[in-house]
C-alpha cells in the first residue's frame, strides 16, 4: 500500500540493533560486503558539544541528497523497532524476520531528527535517527569521501584526509 511508483534515487537499509542503528547505501557496489555501511550511535550527554541536542545526536548522521525519492528498508538484528521521523511523514515499523520498506521524498535541505517509538526495552528511547538533507554536489563529495576511506584502509587509521585529499576537509571521529 506504501509502495511509490516513482523510482527512488537511493535506497538505504536501517538495521535495529540494541541499541542503536547501522545504515548500509547499497546502490554503490554490486555486493553487501562493499557497500556503503555505517553504525549510528547517540552521542552520550557528556560528550555533547556546545550547540547539540541531548538524546538527539549521533555519531553518524544518515546524509541523503535534497530533491530526491528515497526507498527506506527497515529490519531489525534482535527485538522490534520503529523508524520514526516525524518532520519527514515517515512511520515503520521494524519487526524481526521482516523487511519493511517505506518511500520518502525529501523536498528541502536540513536536518530531520527521529527516534525509536517502540517502547520494547529500557534503551528504545535512546536510538535517535538523524537525516542530513544536502545538495547533491554535497552528497556526491561527502560519499565520494567514504568510498574512499572504504576502499583504503590503511589510510583510514589517520586523523583527517586533507593530505591525501585536498578537497576533503572533513575529520575522522
Amino acid at each position: 500500500m506504501d509502495k511509490v511508483v516513482v523510482n527512488p534515487a537511493i535506497t538505504i537499509k536501517a538495521i535495529g540493533h540494541q541499541w542503536y542503528w547501522t545504515y548500509a547505501y547499497s546502490d554503490y557496489n554490486s555486493s553487501d560486503e562493499q557497500s556503503l555501511t555505517f553504525d549510528s550511535y547517540m552521542i552520550p550527554e557528556d560528550d555533547l558539544e556546545l550547540g547539540q541536542l541531548r538524546l538527539l545526536e549521533v555519531d553518524n548522521r544518515v546524509v541523503v541528497p535534497a530533491k530526491t525519492h528515497l526507498c527506506i528498508i527497515v529490519t531489525p538484528v534482535d527485538v522490534p523497532y520503529n523508524w520514526v521521523v516525524p518532520s519527514l511523514g515517515v512511520k515503520c515499523d521494524v519487526v524481526p524476520g521482516r523487511l519493511n520498506q517505506t518511500s520518502i521524498s525529501v523536498q528541502r535541505g536540513g536536518v530531520y531528527f527521529g527516534q525509536c517509538s517502540e517502547i520494547f526495552g529500557t534503551n528504545n528511547a535512546f536510538m535517535p535517527i538523524f537525516v542530513e538533507a544536502v545538495s547533491k554536489k554535497d552528497y556526491g563529495d561527502r560519499n565520494a569521501y567514504y568510498l574512499v576511506l572504504e576502499a583504503l584502509p590503511e589510510v583510514s587509521k589517520m586523523r583527517s584526509f586533507t593530505k591525501l585529499i585536498p578537497y576533503f576537509t572533513y575529520e575522522l571521529v
